[in-house]
């Protein structure tokens, strides 16, 4: 279990909690029982197999406490609300964020600039570990170009400005990206970014990723009240997660786009993970998305420091703790969102 924010998330598959009193009592299998008070507990996030008592649910209905469900692999299942619950209150802050272009724009500066800062964290990184020295010449490049990037996000002020920006950005760091994987397999090596559909195994491997990541930053502003569909840097469309696109931005990066060298270069994937497609599109087959989802999860479960609270939090919370500060910001409690910055 983790308290962050005043949330309990608990994780750990086969926990079960029950009321005792003004007390939350947690057991997992023959462990000795934790307790805690409810009084310090804002809202549960139940992840997987977790079961809560009839009386637990009851009380924390009866407080206003929310208590969220989520599945194993982080997607959002359900919510039960109190009759005092102030989402309500939340989305009318996010909406009217929405047309307020001022506070827009700074937003989705603060996703941008979240992004490029992490994306040439990555790029030094390999520039660091390469001993190819034309390898290392074009990651150098990249980096720089996205530290002029940051620059110019500074005075950026249109929000058609800070979309341009974002598109160099990405286009710069890609360009380098492919230096970071170093197998020597011409098969796995990502030269341009392909989307729909990814036309090799690297754009395959990615685009995957990046759809786990999604859906776990949907869930987590889901999980605090927040509306995925209502984003600020992304247009908004029917039937897209545009502040979940937002909120990834920062994330992916750190959490997929390492994952992906790591998984090329320890050749835990290779040619064989992978399937094409008449008209040249390419994905990953079973054997390739079991091995990719096994490493995925380690990945959630290792810890990094956040900035803002001081402490190790593991990977699979970053999008739940960047959707709370996102959440507070709107309501007023925090005067600037602060995005994660990688390290």
């Amino acid at each position: 279990m983790r308290e962050l924010l005043n949330t309990l998330y608990v994780l750990t598959p086969g926990t079960r909690l029950r009321l005792d009193h003004d007390a939350l009592v947690a057991r997992i299998d023959e462990q000795e029982p934790i307790r805690l008070p409810l009084l310090r507990i804002g809202a549960i996030v139940a992840i997987g197999r977790v079961s809560l008592s009839s009386s637990l649910i009851h009380r924390c209905a009866e407080d206003g406490r929310d208590v969220v469900w989520l599945d194993s692999r982080g997607r959002f299942r359900g919510r039960l609300n109190g009759p005092m619950s102030g989402n309500v209150l939340l989305r009318r802050a996010q909406h009217l964020a929405l047309s307020d272009p001022g506070l827009t724009s700074r937003l989705a500066r603060q996703f941008v600039a979240a992004k490029v800062q992490n994306s040439r964290q990555i790029l030094l990184r390999g520039a660091r570990e390469t001993s190819d020295e034309a390898g290392r010449k074009r990651l150098s490049e990249g980096s720089a170009y996205l530290a002029l990037t940051l620059e110019r996000l500074k005075a950026a002020e249109d929000l058609d400005e800070i979309r341009g920006y974002e598109g160099d950005a990405a286009r710069s760091y890609y360009h380098a990206f492919g230096t970071l994987i170093r197998v020597g397999d011409e098969a796995l090596v990502l030269r341009n970014r392909s989307r729909r559909p990814p036309r090799d195994r690297a754009n395959a491997l990615l685009s995957f990723l990046y759809t786990l990541l999604r859906t776990e930053c949907a869930s987590a502003l889901e999980t605090v009240g927040l509306d995925p569909q209502v984003g600020f840097l992304h247009a908004l469309r029917p039937g897209r997660p545009a502040l979940a696109l937002d909120l990834m931005e920062e994330l992916r990066a750190m959490i997929a786009d390492r994952l992906a060298v790591t998984l090329i270069n320890r050749r835990q994937l290779q040619q064989h993970h992978f399937e094409e497609f008449p008209g040249g599109s390419v994905m990953l087959n079973e054997d390739g998305r079991r091995s990719l989802l096994d490493a995925y999860q380690k990945r959630k479960a290792t810890e990094v420091t956040h900035r803002v609270l001081r402490e190790k939090v593991p990977v699979g919370l970053l999008p739940q703790v960047q959707a709370r500060l996102l959440a507070r910001h709107l309501r007023g409690d925090l005067e600037y969102y602060p995005p994660f910055l990688y390290r």
